[in-house]
């Protein structure tokens, strides 16, 4: 079969098409043909050697739709999605022909979604679930999106609406005119140089009931000040700074609780629980997949890899079967 693979570390330039072995099947696992595999952030950032558990050679991605090809008898031929924390870094991932993965973690690829749509759903979703699982947001709570924009924002703000809470976003400058967030915040504050006393400002003076903080670091302290009382914080990242500091007299006086959320460390099986849990906002409407700026075949992986890398607005796609 066909699969992206890479034996050093470095920028796309080190992705190479090349033919190796099918993936051999046991009776715990399935071999399913990848129909469509979205290309991360992460996975840029894997292939350039950020990750340390990574190891060489190795075939990268995480997210994938495809169909399965051998197996259970009832599963042979089904449409299925999934995603991973060790595909692509401990074990050879989605950006190829064909994939092993564990019988416990197939499932089924929800009808209103399409291959490409499919396989552009999992890391966001992943960590916008586990984070307000995490946060326990419940109906009539208000939510605080920093970072709003983004994937990871957009999939929080459709899983927050559909819980019934009530969603503020914050981003430094205008989202894209396609984010999520614009059609479902009831506020969005763009560009704050105080967000904790707009938050406010925007709830009555209480704060946020659950802040869920997508950039970090540099963001960590005001989204802490933007707590309501017993507040909860969720953080999934660490940009520009990975020490912070904060008042932890104030902290525990309003009793706020903090959270950390890696997707890395969910596995095919634990995913595909989570994907589960998702299938049926899918398949009412009210989750969707990211739009998708490009889609390839595995040929065009450096360029795919540079537009990622770069920011495209957008999922960018690779078709293996092409």
């Amino acid at each position: 079969m066909r699969a992206i693979r890479f034996k050093t570390f470095g920028d796309p330039s080190v992705l190479e098409v090349a033919k190796i072995a099918a993936p051999a099947r046991s009776e715990t696992t399935a071999l399913v043909r990848i129909m469509a595999a979205s290309i991360n952030p992460s996975d840029v950032k894997n292939v350039a050697g950020a990750m340390k558990q990574t190891t060489l050679p190795r075939t990268p991605g995480r997210d994938f739709a495809g169909v399965v090809e051998t197996g259970p008898a009832e599963w042979i031929g089904t449409a299925v999605w999934g995603t991973g924390g060790d595909t692509g870094f401990t074990r050879d991932g989605t950006h190829a022909e064909m994939i092993a993965v564990p019988v416990a973690s197939l499932r089924r690829k929800p009808d209103t979604l399409s291959f490409d749509q499919a396989a552009s759903v999992g890391v966001n979703y992943m960590a916008a679930w586990r984070g307000l699982q995490a946060a326990g947001l419940t109906a009539g709570e208000t939510v605080l999106l920093i970072g709003a924009g983004g994937g990871v924002g957009g999939a929080a703000a459709q899983i927050a609406r559909r819980l019934g809470a009530r969603v503020i976003g914050a981003e430094r400058q205008a989202p894209h005119p396609d984010a999520p967030i614009l059609g479902i915040a009831e506020k969005l504050i763009v560009g704050a140089e105080d967000l904790p006393t707009e938050v406010r400002a925007a709830t009555d003076g209480k704060g946020a009931d659950v802040v869920f903080d997508l950039v970090g670091g540099i963001m960590f302290r005001t989204a802490v000040d933007s707590l309501a009382l017993r507040g909860r914080l969720v953080e999934i990242a660490a940009t520009g700074r990975r020490e912070v500091s904060f008042d932890i007299a104030d902290f525990y006086h309003n009793e706020s609780r903090l959270f950390g959320i890696d997707t890395l460390k969910s596995d095919l099986t634990a995913s595909a629980r989570v994907l589960e849990a998702l299938t049926p906002g899918f398949l009412a409407g009210d989750y969707r997949a990211a739009p998708i700026a490009e889609a390839c075949g595995l040929g065009d992986v450096q360029d795919a890899y540079r537009k990622v890398a770069a920011g495209s607005a957008g999922r960018v796609v690779l078709q293996p079967q092409q």
